[in-house]
């Protein structure tokens, strides 16, 4: 049984929580003395807005009495506000001296607001005693916990001295000064000193660390271990060398690098290896060593196009290398293989998923003209033949060639 629309709309109105009004037509006649709009024609004449009623006047607030004590403490401070910004005056035109004369006496006159004492700590900071810069940075702090103080003026008394402890050389104490100004408050200005602090015992540690003796002994070994097939030693023992002469005092950094490519390789870890090889290459653009290992990585990977740009990369500082040369011939053969379609359906599948990871390949298969062309050789090859005159289209296409998506029947 269906309910008509006056109970829908109850149901309605019980449901949603609300009272639903009639629209024109609906829910009967209209009110007495009312006419139905649907029926007359004529839209009623607006009704005038109500006049707004004039706002009554706030209040004012009823002042607050101040007895004696009161009235002192807030002429004191008063004194004080002003004793710091001749401080501050002071400060800025360098007159140190008359600058802490205004500090003591804001202090003296009004000691809850800290920023006289921090004020005076980054005067002592200037003046390079900063001693009395941290003893001043302590005491604001304490009156500060005293007084319940704006956490802010607490991290920044802290950030003050922990920029006097770097001065003083006592990195690992700023360290710990830093860290507890941003758990007060969390400001870049505190941030940036602290990670610059971590920076410098960082270097001076690495710095420490330099033993070049420790570097061709550890060097050594990782020949051994290489030569005696045991990889992941070789691994360790040429990073340590690394950390133990790196390039800043080792002129031979790089080939401790192309012989980390060359364990990654034996161990299958390619994208390790290209990283290393990568390295190298940074460190001696013109050891050719570092490109053979890193063309090899990139054969491996099956990624036979970016192989033979960097065997020839290396063939322009070495082009009598046999080994280089070897490599792009291996690489035109890997192409020409794949371009033809000799070689299985699952290689295929396979290239091409891994080829459409690369974003060169998606830029080109995404470009409007080179999907005009692609389908002009695929329907009507000779139309397409104008399209091969122009460079720019040959490297695109012979990327496509080289990453199995394109083969040339």
């Amino acid at each position: 049984m269906s309910a008509g629309p006056g109970a829908w709309g109850e149901l309605l109105e019980v449901a949603l929580g609300f009272k639903m009004s009639a629209g024109p037509g609906a829910g009967g006649a209209a009110g007495a003395g009312e006419e139905d709009e649907a029926d007359s024609g004529t839209k009623p004449a607006p009704k005038p807005a109500p006049k707004p009623e004039p706002k009554a006047e706030p209040e004012p607030a009823p002042e607050v009495e101040m007895d004696d004590a009161q009235k002192e403490k807030a002429q004191r401070k008063a004194e004080a506000i002003k004793e710091k910004e001749a401080g501050n005056a002071a400060y800025k035109s360098r007159n140190f001296d008359e600058a802490i004369s205004h500090y003591n006496r804001a202090w003296e006159l009004f000691d809850e607001d800290i920023s006289f004492m921090t004020n005076r700590a980054a005067v002592y900071f200037e003046m390079g005693q900063f001693d009395r810069c941290m003893e001043d940075c302590d005491r604001a702090v304490e009156r500060g916990r005293e007084v319940r103080a704006d956490y802010k003026l607490v991290a920044k008394a802290m950030q003050r001295k922990g920029s006097a402890l770097a001065k003083l050389d006592r990195l690992d104490e700023a360290v710990q000064v830093f860290n507890k100004s941003l758990t007060e408050h969390r400001n870049a200005d505190t941030l940036k000193k602290l990670n610059d602090t971590e920076k410098i015992i960082k270097e001076r540690k690495e710095q420490a660390y330099i033993n070049m003796d420790l570097c061709n002994q550890e060097r050594d070994k990782g020949n051994e271990a290489f030569k005696g097939q045991r990889y992941p030693d070789a691994v360790k023992h040429y990073i340590e060398a690394l950390r133990r002469g790196p390039p800043s005092v080792n002129p031979e950094a790089h080939k401790l690098h192309s012989n980390l490519a060359a364990c990654y390789t034996k161990l299958g870890a390619y994208p390790e290896g290209v990283k290393a090889a990568d390295k190298c290459i940074d460190l001696a653009p013109t050891f050719a060593k570092g490109y053979s290992r890193k063309g090899a990585l990139q054969f491996l990977m099956k990624e036979h196009d970016k192989a033979m740009i960097t065997y020839k990369q290396g063939l322009e500082h070495d082009p009598e290398n046999q080994e280089l040369k070897e490599g792009v011939e291996n690489c035109i053969r890997a192409i020409s293989r794949f371009a033809s379609g000799a070689v299985s359906e699952e290689e295929i599948k396979e290239r091409q998923a891994r080829s459409l990871q690369d974003p060169e390949v998606q830029g080109i298969l995404k470009d409007p003209l080179m999907q005009t062309i692609l389908h002009d050789l695929q329907e009507n090859p000779r139309a397409s033949q104008h399209h091969l005159k122009q460079p720019e289209v040959m490297a695109k296409l012979n990327k496509l060639v080289a990453a199995g998506i394109v083969q040339m029947k």
